[in-house]
């Protein structure tokens, strides 16, 4: 099926982009962010960082391309090239503009991906590699999700090895547990979009794995380039969209405002489900609290 693209029904462009890059002036520099974005009438989140820019962006098709122009004016970003999407409103409500320590907290401070990237793989290659059941030197290949569990949850790889990780800095510890059943493969880390499985794969050469390659663009870039083949389920995406399909689109999953659970469409029809209040995941935490509590006081 085609990729979503632009129509008078889903006019907002939504772009990810990333690049990891010495940026030593974030402070003078993020309200000319707020400056321009404000201007072009552009919302969602960009992180300042020392070691690079992350953005989640959206806007009309004219204010997001001006966008782009005026941020590669600077020649640090002049060649950050955007991930789109497509969506029928505006996908954020406001505008944050945060100077942080790390584009994503791994505190790994000797993984610097200015001084050299870990080996890619592109989307096409991945899916070849995948129809076939191995690398073009015979070798298996594994997929390794870099993401939050409730991330893994809506949608992954066939086949792909999941730790169930609460937050990335839980990354380094499980990864080194597992070298030895990894080493004689060959490793693919994946993530939304990218930045997660560039910071993975490079610690993992750091400590000693000899074949491990991230997932160029990770899973929205493969969504667009070869659709969802040998992935099943949605991609979550941290906006109002929830979760997207392999063509793009959004789909019906939800997010709790009060638990932050992801909730299928079947959950959805749960009479816990409240819209901004409660959902089936809510139930089942107060249910477990209540249970332990008795058995507390027992």
């Amino acid at each position: 099926m085609p990729v979503a693209t632009l129509s008078p029904e889903t006019p907002y462009v939504n772009i990810s982009a990333y690049k990891f890059i010495t940026f030593n002036d974030t402070a003078e520099k993020r309200q000319a962010f707020i400056d321009k974005c404000t201007e072009l009438n552009l919302k969602g989140t960009i992180l300042l960082t020392p070691e690079g820019i992350n953005m989640f962006l959206a806007g009309l098709r004219h204010e997001v391309d001006a966008y782009m122009d005026w941020l590669h004016a600077d020649q640090r970003f002049a060649d950050i090239v955007a991930k789109e999407s497509f969506s029928d409103r505006q996908p954020f409500t406001k505008l944050l503009v945060k100077l942080k320590a790390e584009i994503i907290t791994m505190r790994m401070p000797l993984i610097k991906p200015e001084e050299g990237r870990a080996p890619f793989v592109e989307a096409k290659t991945l899916k070849r590699w995948l129809d076939q059941g191995h690398d073009d030197n015979g070798k298996p290949v594994v997929m390794v999700d870099t993401r939050n569990d409730f991330e893994v949850d809506v949608g992954s790889f066939d086949n792909t090895i999941d730790y169930r990780i609460t937050k990335f800095t839980e990354f380094p510890a499980v990864i080194e547990a597992n070298r030895e059943a990894l080493n004689d493969k060959t490793v693919v880390t994946f993530c939304t979009g990218g930045i997660r499985c560039e910071k993975a794969a490079i610690h993992m050469q750091n400590i000693g794995y000899e074949s491990v390659y991230q997932l160029e663009g990770g899973i929205l870039k493969y969504f667009e380039e070869v659709g969802g083949d040998h992935y099943h389920g949605d991609c979550f995406v941290f906006d109002y969209r929830t979760a997207l399909n392999p063509q793009l689109e959004a789909t019906d999953t939800k997010q709790c405002f009060a638990c932050r659970a992801v909730v299928t469409p079947r959950e959805q029809l749960s009479p816990w489900y409240v819209p901004g209040k409660s959902c089936p995941h809510c139930k089942k935490e107060s249910t477990e609290s209540s249970i332990n509590d008795i058995a507390q006081e027992n």
